[in-house]
């Protein structure tokens, strides 16, 4: 089964995606499964992540309806308010819905880079391990040594790390992203998407501006603990799914079969539970 580890919907007239303006314009308007399914089937993608794109209870509950809806996504990858006192009974409310995979607060929008190792959230992870939930960290670069000790503390908690923390692709900033990362790898049982590089590549990006940060990934997590995304429909702001779906598979062309399809698909099945009735 070859999985998307990382994709989005939205439909703009709910009014709660901030970050959304018309200076994107490439992917400002509304995205749901039916523009998605034939990028699918022409990928060879037999299942879906889907993941939420704005801090809101809102949004989660419409992921979570679409998913209940739409046959190719396998789960869906919501939001709480990590911080509010009752975060622990919206969470168990959550994990009820057979849908629901995990959570992901958007940790790369926080004002303090400490956040996930503040005293007033750990009731909230605590949650989350009893649930058996998943933790997406969308984080940058800066994050990544803070994202050590926060895995280190919570041992029972299964953590994926989105777009490879975002590596400055465009600026060429390579050497102290793929020290923290392999640092962070060799340190922890943190896995890793293989997703958002070609957003962080600018629309120049070829399979070989990509091929330094893809060989470090490899190197530093293996393919038992790296999963392929498209970050679909950010990812229509620098390229399309055909075109990353296309370098992927050329910059994963040296492994073995058994790799790949680890890469494409044995990780998330096993990261998210897919492989379990």
């Amino acid at each position: 089964m070859r999985i998307d580890s990382h994709q989005h919907f939205w439909r703009l007239a709910r009014g709660d995606y901030g970050w959304l303006t018309a200076e994107f314009a490439p992917i400002y308007r509304d995205h749901e499964p039916a523009d998605l399914e034939p990028l699918l089937k022409s990928a060879g993608i037999d299942r879906t992540v889907l993941v939420q794109a704005s801090p809101t209870d809102a949004e989660t509950d419409f992921l979570l309806r679409l998913a209940e809806t739409t046959d190719f996504v396998a789960g869906v990858v919501g939001w709480v308010d990590f911080d509010a006192h009752d975060a622990g009974h919206r969470i168990a409310a959550l994990a009820a819905r057979p849908k629901l995979l995990g959570l992901r607060p958007m940790i790369q929008d926080l004002p303090d880079d400490r956040w996930m190792l503040s005293d007033a959230i750990q009731p909230a992870l605590k949650a989350m391990a009893d649930e058996g939930l998943t933790f997406d960290a969308l984080v940058k670069p800066r994050h990544l040594p803070i994202l050590s000790e926060f895995a280190a503390s919570h041992p029972a908690l299964d953590i994926v790390i989105d777009h490879a923390a975002k590596p400055d692709i465009a600026a060429g900033e390579l050497a102290d992203w793929a020290r923290d990362i392999r640092r962070l790898a060799a340190e922890t049982r943190l896995v890793c998407k293989l997703s958002g590089l070609v957003t962080e590549a600018g629309p120049s990006w070829s399979a070989e501006t990509l091929r330094p940060y893809v060989d470090v990934l490899v190197e530093a997590f293996g393919a038992d603990r790296l999963m392929w995304g498209s970050d679909w429909p950010v990812l229509n702001l620098n390229g399309s799914y055909a075109a990353w779906m296309s370098a992927a598979e050329t910059l994963l062309g040296d492994l073995s079969d058994t790799e790949r399809e680890a890469i494409f698909g044995g990780t998330a099945s096993v990261f998210y539970g897919l492989d379990r009735p």
